[in-house]
């Protein structure tokens, strides 16, 4: 028996030392892998008594096993929260949160610097759904009273910006909007893309935030392998909100993804860590070469938001973006990124690694100024070696930015 109670122990201890019950006679470590689309009931009385409400209850596999049930549980304690619920990939978790919330004439503030695909969804809604939508600085902080209106109903924040890595004050704007909609039958709920702090570096719950997304295929997955997002939050009211409209939009996971996930949090904090290291030290390698105007990378101190990051987080994680010298051509930055080795070119970061992907921040913009005219480049840092990653770094802005900046 334990002598020591679990809520005292450490997060990576708690994750790997779980109390979910196994078979009788059977112990190990793995969670079970339950695939289930039919839930069979032991008689009609039980299966008429369902309760949605009641998350110990199982009616049918879309919405839970014991497998997803167990995954949920777990990312909910990294967070701080009481609740979670699972969706098939991040984007679908971002829906899951506007479907809950919102209604025809309802009004949301999107951050400027939000994930594309956020700006999107928001977009399509304000088209045909008759929701407004509008965009904000993402500096804004307690400035953003100005900004609700007598129907604004949701708050999205990102922080940092996925992309443009500034740092928002979440605990004013949080604040500014439970204020502005105290005493209302809706009130106005303020939803985080936590994904780049993987729920480790920022707590949601702690600096004033409703809802949590995360984009589990990131940094949870940790091998680029799986599609999942998930909503996590502390208010059985909101998580009710959220669980009834993913029931609503079918939406549903695989037991055997939950199974990878699960293997795959036992060493999420440490992974975390290491991506951690080894992207603080790339970025002031970088910050320091000819052909960098300047490093996005919260962690340092003239980043955009580095007092927010500074008080609210304990780490970083392996994202940042560098901003060329505004003499390179577009073309010639793309060559950069093309003539790396071990940095590959995709999107979804978070796994073993490395990326590094060129962005036009132009059409990203159209609440704030874009402060930099230079070309943008946004590296994720793997698990490789750093001296590996810096050679390759180095080789390709040596190979194809010859040119000095005029």
């Amino acid at each position: 028996m334990n002598s020591k109670p679990s809520g005292a122990h450490s997060l990576v201890t708690q994750l790997l030392h779980d109390d979910t019950p196994s078979a009788p006679g059977f112990d190990a470590f793995p969670v079970a892998v339950a695939r289930a689309s039919t839930v069979v009931f032991p008689d009609l009385a039980t299966m008429r008594d369902f309760r949605f409400e009641d998350d110990t209850q199982w009616r049918y596999g879309l919405h839970g096993t014991p497998t997803s049930r167990t995954l949920e549980r777990r990312l909910a304690m990294i967070e701080g929260g009481k609740h979670a619920l699972l969706q098939p990939s991040g984007l679908a978790s971002i829906s899951n949160v506007y479907f809950a919330f919102l209604r025809q004439g309802d009004d949301v503030l999107v951050p400027d610097n939000a994930y594309t695909p956020n700006r999107d969804h928001g977009d399509w809604l304000a088209r045909d759904f008759g929701v407004s939508v509008r965009y904000y600085d993402p500096m804004i902080g307690a400035g953003i009273a100005a900004l609700l209106q007598d129907n604004t109903r949701l708050v999205w924040v990102e922080a940092p910006g996925s992309v443009t890595m500034e740092v928002p004050d979440v605990p004013a704007i949080a604040a500014a909007a439970h204020a502005h909609g105290a005493g209302r039958e809706r009130g106005v709920i303020v939803a985080i893309d936590n994904t780049y702090a993987a729920g480790l570096s920022f707590k949601p719950f702690e600096h004033g935030c409703d809802v949590s997304v995360q984009a589990l295929t990131k940094y949870q997955s940790g091998a680029s392998d799986v599609l999942m997002g998930a909503t996590i939050s502390n208010d059985a009211a909101i998580h009710g909100a959220l669980k009834r409209a993913r029931m609503r939009l079918g939406l549903g996971v695989s037991a055997d993804d939950c199974s990878l996930l699960l293997r795959s949090l036992a060493t999420l904090e440490i992974r975390y860590a290491a991506h951690e290291r080894t992207a603080l030290s790339l970025a002031a390698w970088l910050k320091l070469r000819p052909e960098i105007d300047c490093v996005l990378h919260p962690g340092l101190p003239d980043c955009a938001g580095h007092e927010h990051w500074r008080r609210d987080f304990t780490g970083a994680g392996g994202l940042f973006s560098v901003i060329f010298e505004p003499s390179y051509s577009a073309e010639q930055v793309d060559a950069f990124v093309e003539g790396l080795s071990l940095f590959k070119i995709g999107f979804s970061w978070g796994g073993a690694h490395s990326l590094a992907v060129p962005y036009r921040i132009g059409a990203m913009r159209t609440a704030s100024e874009w402060p930099h005219s230079g070309q943008l480049v946004r590296f994720f840092i793997g698990l490789e070696s750093e001296d590996d990653l810096r050679a390759d770094l180095e080789q390709s802005l040596s190979t194809h930015l010859v040119q000095s900046p005029a």
